[in-house]
């Protein structure tokens, strides 16, 4: 089993064409995210906001789901966290940056510390456009099975 991933700035109601679509980053804006799960979501997420781990865990119960050969699961980025990502510099990245690959959840799948930075700046643009475009993130998560 494989998992395909990304983030996309859509408007509050498009989640359900969100799981639909076989190639979001085709239809919206976003970023492509390999390997991103509920775990490494919930990591920045709780880095982000000074939330536990668990706190952040309970803010990713997905809020669709598409059901199928290849299902596909819609989470969609905390507000708290959305704002937090918007108002982070550059010093905060680079800390931030850091702090994630040293996690449990990035540090056994040997991020390159490159690939986790390039990561965190696309995300804080695609926020960034979502804020100036009044939409939200939305977290497209496919199940791939080999």
């Amino acid at each position: 089993m494989e998992l395909m991933s990304c983030i996309v700035s859509a408007d509050e109601d498009e989640y359900p064409e969100i799981a639909a679509s076989p190639s979001p980053l085709k239809e919206w804006s976003g970023i492509e995210v390999p390997g991103l799960d509920t775990v490494k979501l919930a990591t920045l997420h709780s880095l982000v906001t000074g939330d536990s781990l668990q706190a952040a865990l309970d803010y990713y119960e997905p809020i669709y789901v598409e059901e199928g050969d290849n299902e596909t699961i819609i989470l969609r980025i905390d507000g708290e966290f959305f704002d937090a990502l918007v108002a982070l510099d550059e010093d905060d990245v680079e800390n931030l940056v850091g702090e994630l690959a040293a996690t449990e959840a990035y540090e056994n799948e040997s991020y390159d510390v490159d690939d986790i930075y390039a990561y965190v700046v696309s995300l804080i643009d695609l926020a960034q456009l979502a804020e100036s475009q009044a939409q939200l993130l939305f977290v497209w998560i496919r199940v791939v099975e080999n």
